[in-house]
């Protein structure tokens, strides 16, 4: 692993750092689709003669993408097997979710029947599945061919234990963070001489230093995002209501290749909340406008945030614009390998108490974290949080979002992507440039 210019880590160091931060905040599995927002399912398309211009003009931007190889996917179980080692970890079980894609590229769908992959500390991959499903199964699965099955009428948490003894793990067995309650009871009931802890180190240890095909894939993803919006926001007009603006999104990504995508989008004073309101919206001259979120790209979603204002702002927007675009900056600048995580969102959070708003949480202000960790999760490992005193490390990817929210007035957000450098970081989209220019020059 390397570590770059700032305080050399050991990889345990590391493992014993992340726990730290998870210890703080968990993280949510899918968080950011999961998160309730208003809005639901993007709205269905427009007849072509009802979109803008500007969409139309759209073309496919995913030519050249390249999906993560079953190479990268093979020294990704190989670190896992070495994170275990180092963890006195004997296997790592994992339901379908992005911990099994991420190490296996199989996707597998949460039911009442269970099936779960197994890495063990050493040899091959097994896998526990329906028998009904076994055919299903082997042809999603790439690695492994140890399929084990159960009848509807058998325990699959007793092949589970099979797997388990016959791999020799017979001590500590590392579970995946999200893997359900009746799935791990299961498992313990069927091998009570296991003890079950966190596989966080394992799975947060990979996952959370990207490589340059993720990295590659999260910009173009990022990218594909920020083109959704200008073509959409160029087309806002008076009466518009969300949904208008939540179809020209859809039918924007549609245009550029990436129809996945989740919108967030919120008016007016409506933009001070952070994750939307339920209310009904109808854009007026001198509004804010906020968007959120973005499309997803070979599993990876992006998250890019947009404030820009609908018509002339007036002085007071503009200096909280710009107030937010500063604490942004402030957040980005000091990013350093070997900082920890709580000191960039220290670094927004003064930019924005210093101009009298807050402080701590408290509104008229910034009522969340300054940013998350990203990957094939749209909030993962680490975050930047007080508290969070987790060394930053080449590779780590999060968003800078520090919100200006006044419930009283609107909101302000700006938003864009970055990973950690060997000497700072790098946004994966460019940042708005102000309030006349949210697309830069």
């Amino acid at each position: 692993m390397t570590h770059g210019k700032g305080p050399a880590l050991s990889r345990r160091s590391f493992i014993a750092a992340s726990l730290l931060g998870a210890a703080i905040e968990p993280a949510l599995a899918g968080a950011q689709n999961a998160t309730e927002r208003p809005g639901g399912p993007l709205p269905a398309l427009a007849a072509a003669s009802d979109i803008p211009e500007s969409i139309k003009a759209l073309k496919p931007m995913t030519a050249g993408v390249v999906p993560i190889s079953d190479a990268e996917r093979r020294q990704r179980i190989e670190k896992a097997q070495r994170l275990m080692r180092e963890q006195r970890l004997d296997a790592l079980v994992m339901e379908g979710g992005t911990s099994l894609y991420y190490f296996t590229g199989t996707r597998w769908g949460l039911s009442e029947r269970t099936f779960v992959g197994v890495i063990p500390v050493r040899g091959e991959i097994a896998w526990v599945c329906p028998a009904f499903e076994e055919e299903r199964a082997r042809e999603l699965i790439r690695f492994g061919a140890d399929v084990r099955t159960w009848e509807e009428d058998e325990s699959p948490y007793a092949r589970i234990a099979g797997i388990l003894k016959d791999r020799s793990a017979n001590g500590r067995i590392g579970i995946e963070e999200r893997m359900r309650f009746f799935v791990v009871d299961g498992i313990r009931h069927a091998a009570p001489h296991l003890e079950l802890t966190s596989g966080d180190p394992v799975s947060a240890g990979c996952r959370m230093i990207k490589s340059p095909a993720e990295l590659a894939i999260m910009r173009r993803a990022n990218e594909i995002t920020l083109a959704a919006y200008k073509a959409a926001l160029s087309a806002l007009h008076e009466g518009m209501s969300l949904v208008d603006l939540r179809r020209n999104l859809n039918a924007a990504y549609t245009a550029l290749g990436t129809p996945q995508a989740s919108v967030l989008a919120s008016f007016g004073r409506y933009t001070a909340y952070p994750h939307g309101s339920t209310a009904p919206q109808v854009l007026r001259e001198g509004d804010f406008v906020l968007v959120d979120d973005g499309c997803t790209l070979e599993g990876y979603p992006a998250d890019v945030t947009r404030t820009v204002i609908f018509g002339k702002p007036t002085a007071h927007q503009r200096d909280v614009w710009n107030l937010e675009k500063r604490a942004q900056a402030a957040a980005f600048a000091a990013v350093k390998p070997g900082v920890t995580c709580e000191s960039i969102d220290a670094a927004a959070r003064k930019v924005i108490t210093d101009a009298n708003y807050g402080p701590g949480f408290k509104l008229p202000g910034l009522p969340h974290r300054t940013g998350h960790g990203i990957g094939l999760d749209g909030h993962e490992w680490p975050y930047l949080v007080p508290g969070n005193k987790l060394p930053l490390a080449p590779g780590m990817c999060f968003s800078d979002e520090p919100t200006i929210s006044n419930y009283a007035e609107f909101g302000v957000r700006l938003e864009d992507c970055f990973y950690v450098t060997e000497s700072g970081a790098e946004f994966f989209t460019t940042a708005s440039e102000s309030i006349d220019k949210p697309f830069g020059s």
